[in-house]
């Protein structure tokens, strides 16, 4: 009997390649187009770009010859992704919304709509691959491995993915590269062969987060310090500690600032505005490097800078994840307390994987790098490998 398949058909070329496989694969292809806003009390953007990509969508389906449909998630979307989004900015955090968006929507939501519709997989076009590995009982363990192309590599938005859903879901076009895609998507004659990559939110478009953040978070004036250096908080020798954990939450703590380690050298409208890290957007001229913000405390409403991508403030070797925003794509590899793991892991899209050792606690997970990371960002994920496979994530505290 035929196999039932779900596509999310997003109007770009990933998707649309991943439908015509599908289907050239045998299987009975359904393409559904998330229309994921339409609140119009906060304007995500000046564009209207789900309409243009819902065409799309609809144009490749008539031309595989596939049932298409809109289904409206926007109310899940808001709760689940907009909210959270707020809420985390006005705590001083960072969130990630693709991330949420494909534990939340596509792989939440979305999968309950495509099996309420018969279907027995639901299929995305990410750049990563699925692995089973069946055991001498016969029980399957799904693995999130890697895409092909490294330039593409998506597994990091799926960190948050569970057994149940990869159970359910197929990556079509985890093998090829992006030029291949397109080279598909231009001999079977699809209209989205030669589109450009989607920017900004899943299946919203471009968002400019300032003025987004300003329709709800109200902009407050306060100060921007700079910090020097050779700051005397940098000088701490690391103390002599009895056990590893100790030594470990020593090193994951942030500096902590205060006025009078730096001067002022300028305003700003909201520190919920600004996170670590960032460059743009603090317009504070005169210095011989760029300023970067290296702490925000939303409390007292003042932005912490320091010049050069290289200030100490950016950079630390440990971050901590609470147990209860610890998540384990691979359960059978989870780590006990006080066991360890080498792992390859990574704090952002498209870093470079960094040799890193896992030290669970009976309250959480450290995450302890051979080299300094820039900018560790409370609200971002972490996630770790093993090989290509990617096994675990959480969120930064």
């Amino acid at each position: 009997m035929m196999k039932k398949v779900v596509i999310g058909l997003s109007g770009g070329v990933d998707s649309s390649v991943s439908a015509y496989l599908l289907k050239e694969q045998g299987y009975e292809v359904i393409g559904l187009f998330m229309k994921n806003w339409h609140d119009d009390s906060v304007i995500i953007s000046d564009e209207c770009p789900w309409v243009e990509d819902s065409n799309d969508a609809l144009i490749v389906a008539e031309k595989l010859g596939i049932p298409f449909q809109t289904v409206d998630l926007s109310t899940e979307y808001k709760e689940r992704i907009v909210d959270y989004m707020f809420n985390e900015y006005e705590k001083g955090r960072t969130p990630n919304p693709d991330v949420l968006c494909n534990r939340e929507i596509k792989f939440d939501v979305f999968l309950k709509i495509a099996l309420q519709l018969g279907a027995d997989y639901v299929a995305t076009g990410h750049y990563c691959r699925k692995g089973t590995l069946v055991d001498d009982d016969g029980e399957e363990t799904y693995q999130l491995l890697a895409g092909v192309d490294g330039n593409k590599d998506q597994s990091y938005f799926l960190c948050q993915l569970s057994q149940a859903q990869l159970s359910k879901t197929l990556f079509p076009i985890g093998e090829l590269t992006k030029p291949e895609v397109r080279r598909i998507a231009t001999e079977n004659d699809l209209i989205t062969a030669d589109k450009k990559d989607s920017q900004g939110l899943c299946f919203i478009g471009k968002v400019h987060l300032p003025e987004f953040l300003q329709q709800k978070l109200k902009p407050k004036k306060g100060v921007i310090v700079e910090v020097p250096n050779d700051a005397q908080q940098f000088n701490i020798s690391v103390p002599k500690f009895d056990t590893k954990t100790a030594e470990l939450a020593f090193h994951a703590e942030k500096p902590s600032y205060s006025e009078a380690d730096g001067k002022v050298v300028g305003e700003h409208q909201g520190a919920h505005y600004f996170t670590i890290g960032q460059r743009k957007g603090l317009n504070v001229g005169g210095t011989k490097e760029p300023l970067f913000v290296i702490e925000t405390d939303v409390d007292k409403n003042i932005i912490y800078t320091g010049q050069g991508k290289s200030h100490p403030g950016l950079l630390r070797h440990t971050l901590f994840v609470h147990d209860k925003e610890l998540h384990w794509v691979r359960e059978d590899l989870a780590l006990k307390i006080d066991e360890s793991m080498e792992v390859m892991a990574r704090i952002r899209y498209r870093q470079p994987l960094q040799q890193a050792t896992l030290y669970k606690t009976d309250f959480g997970l450290y995450v302890d790098f051979k080299e300094k990371q820039s900018a560790i960002t409370e609200g971002q994920f972490v996630a770790w490998y093993t090989n290509d496979e990617l096994i675990g994530s959480g969120v930064i505290s």
